[in-house]
Order: C-alpha cells, then structure tokens, then sequence
C-alpha cells in the first residue's frame, strides 16, 4: 500500500521524493559549505532545476545497484521496513557518491578537481544529511502520499464492482 504498484506511480513517487530532497539538500549543503546567507540560497535556487534533472539521471542510474545491494543485506523474511531502512541506506549510499561530485560541478558552474579532491571530507556530511532528508522527511511524505492514493483507488474499485453487481442484478430481475 505504501510503495508503487506500476510505473506511473513510480514516477509519482520518485517526483515527490526528488522534490523534496533537492529542495531541502541542495540549500542546506551549499550553505554548509558557503556560509548561510540569505544571497547563498537565492543562488541556489538557479542551479536547483539542473540538480533536480542531474538526481533523476542519479536515480535511475543507481536505481538496480541500490536494489541488489540491498538483496544482499536483507533476508526476504526481514520485516516491510527493515527493507525500506536498508534499500534508503543503500541508494543513498550510492547516490551521496555521485551526486558529492556532480552537485558541486553544477553549483559552481565549473567542472573541477575539487569535489574529488575533497571528496572523502564532504562526502561523510552530505551523506548523514542525505540520509536524515530521505528517512524522515521525503520518504515518508511519499509513502503517505502513495498510501492514500492506494485507499482511494481501492476504494474506487470496490464501488465500481458493487455498481457492477447491482446492475447484474437489476438485468437478471
């Protein structure tokens, strides 16, 4: 009930996800590393088109790593959310990597050694934030939002079939 069911919802999701997480962790990384200024998050807010675009390339790149390494942590018997908490984990692992390096290139509009010099002192921090956004904030928003639409369209369904059933019966009267 809490996760997609098809690819439409998939990309319902991943939108609501990725919305949520470039508009909180875009402003409050660069913060970190600029100083939190008011004129810093209005410079953000440029780039955040392009880094939302550069996360959803991210995702669906790292979207059948994340799902075998998780595979290969959890048991099928673990529990619903030792699941999700592990494949959070280790998407955001794999994204935090990626994403170290090519958010600090579109946010400084400049391809550069530095984020992969730099890499192992930022990496840490945007990882432990990414992590935090992801498990208490966007997840959870998406998975609430793919709850109600899951009762609603079962919902739906159900009054559809009990229409379907009484005009069954109408027809046989």
């Amino acid at each position: 009930m809490k996760l997609p069911r098809n690819k439409k919802e998939f990309t319902l999701f991943m939108a609501i996800i990725s919305i949520i997480s470039v508009n909180i962790l875009a402003p409050l990384i660069t913060c970190f590393e600029v100083g939190f200024h008011l004129y810093v998050w209005a410079d953000v807010l440029k780039v955040i088109p392009f880094i939302w675009l550069s996360v959803i390339a991210v995702v669906l790149i790292t979207y059948k790593p994340a799902e075998w390494l998780t595979a290969q942590i959890v048991d099928e018997k673990d529990s619903f959310k030792s699941h999700i908490i592990i494949n959070v984990l280790c998407t955001v692992f794999l994204m935090s990597i990626l994403l170290t390096v090519i958010g600090t290139w579109i946010g400084t509009r400049h391809i550069s050694m530095e984020p992969i010099h730099m890499f192992f002192y930022k990496w840490p921090r945007n990882f432990a934030i990414a992590f935090f956004v992801e498990c208490f904030i966007a997840q959870p928003i998406a998975r609430f939002v793919m709850l109600k639409l899951h009762k609603l369209q079962d919902e739906n369904k159900e009054q559809y079939e009990i229409k379907q059933e009484t005009e069954q019966i109408q027809v046989e009267n």
